[in-house]
């Protein structure tokens, strides 16, 4: 048994990571689903301390301390996008596409709950396999384990990475057929045309491209390297800061909540507060990078420690709530999601991202559109629409939805 402490558990997280691009790379279907680096390396770890553990050995004993921590500041960068500048810099057609995803995102947790009684498991094992799995994705469900698990719902760190995965190759399957289907029936586009000549809806969009768009823009592009990287850091940490005090407040009016929220909400009025006055002028790219590095630790440094053991008495429930959760988003692709965003070629796009990062990640949502614009041609809408809601404001909404139905059910 191999006991390690703070810096060597971090160690061994960063090396599970780079661990599973490698695998990644070698085995083309991880690839090919967009499955994350730090999921395949942190349950093959995973995996083989269950081994170990089956012949009453324990492989290692970690150190967790920084976890939380690694979770926070993902979290925290999230807010920092909830931009209401660049909501309005996406036009109407952003915001109505940010709110048709927030109604999914509702009714996947409505779903989940009503099979969960002929199923006999606890209503918050329904909204695990709802929007904190599909929608939010491993790290959302992860965040938020712990706070289910008091809440009833056993094994719930294990159950979400299992509903996380289901999710990621589901939306990875379905989102370029769903796409192709649509293009075929609605439009006339043909392969590698890159022109469309019949569009179905009541008229041409009045669109921008997204080249006419700055939807990222760094306002001190000059100002790279170490002092943007410092000063993005420091901003973080103040948020994160801030936040422990804005979520301990609400804890004492009597809301239950992830350790996140606070700095999520704190970063978000820091980040408006920045595009309106232009104090901080910060760095987008920069932050986006910390909160990758934090991802990835989070995530591996949480798999590491699953308990898969106890997944197994969930297996019934969890595939028969994630089949009709999958259901759920491939009849609102084919038949609500297209027809709301226009019911053209860039609709068949939109409904195409719409099931990856609905059901898997952003990266699912843009994997499936690259896949038909490589066929069919640009589709500057959806590139805009898409990245936009899936990125950065679902996560924020889905947050705060997930935390009712936990005060509800407390």
């Amino acid at each position: 048994m191999f006991k390690l402490d703070l810096i060597q558990t971090l160690a061994m997280a960063g090396i599970i990571i780079f661990l599973g691009y490698g695998l990644r790379r070698v085995i083309k279907p991880l690839h090919r689903y967009n499955i994350p680096a730090p999921v395949i390396g942190g349950l093959l770890l995973s995996c083989i301390i269950l081994l170990t553990r089956q012949n009453e050995v324990d492989l290692f004993i970690f150190d967790t301390t920084l976890q939380n921590p690694l979770m926070i500041a993902f979290f925290t960068t999230i807010g920092f996008g909830a931009s209401l500048s660049l909501l309005r810099s996406g036009g109407p057609q952003v915001v109505s596409f940010f709110v048709l995803a927030t109604i999914f995102a509702l009714m996947q947790n409505l779903l989940g709950i009503a099979l969960s009684y002929p199923l006999g498991v606890h209503p918050l094992f329904g909204v695990m396999t709802g929007s904190v799995t599909l929608t939010g994705g491993p790290a959302t469900g992860l965040a938020f384990a712990p706070l289910f698990e008091e809440a009833g719902v056993p094994a719930a760190a294990s159950l979400a990475i299992a509903a996380a995965l289901v999710g990621i190759t589901s939306g990875g399957l379905l989102g370029g057929p769903i796409g192709t289907y649509l293009i075929h029936k609605y439009t006339s586009k043909s392969a590698k045309s890159g022109k469309e000549t019949i569009r179905v809806g009541s008229g041409q969009d009045n669109f921008e491209s997204k080249d006419q768009i700055i939807i990222n823009a760094d306002p001190t592009p000059g100002k790279k390297g170490y002092h943007q990287l410092l000063k993005s850091s420091v901003i973080i940490l103040v948020a994160m800061w801030a936040g422990s005090w804005v979520s301990r407040f609400l804890m004492n009016l009597g809301i239950t909540l992830p350790a996140y929220i606070g700095a999520m909400l704190v970063a978000a009025i820091i980040r408006n507060t920045d595009d309106a006055t232009r104090w901080i002028k910060l760095s987008r790219d920069t932050i986006d990078d910390i909160g990758s590095v934090a991802l990835s630790l989070f995530i591996a440094m949480a798999l590491m420690t699953l308990k898969l053991w106890k997944l197994a008495d969930l297996a019934l429930p969890l595939l028969v709530i994630l089949f009709f959760q999958i259901v759920l988003i491939t009849v609102s692709c084919l038949f609500i999601v297209f027809r709301l965003t226009g019911r053209d070629y860039d609709a068949a796009v939109i409904s195409s991202g719409f099931c990856g990062f609905m059901l898997g990640t952003t990266a699912n949502a843009m994997a499936n559109m690259e896949v038909l614009v490589e066929k069919y041609g640009p589709a500057p809408r959806a590139y805009l629409v898409v990245p936009l809601v899936g990125a950065f404001f679902i996560d924020f909404t889905n947050a705060l939805l997930i935390t009712f139905f936990l005060n509800f059910w407390r």
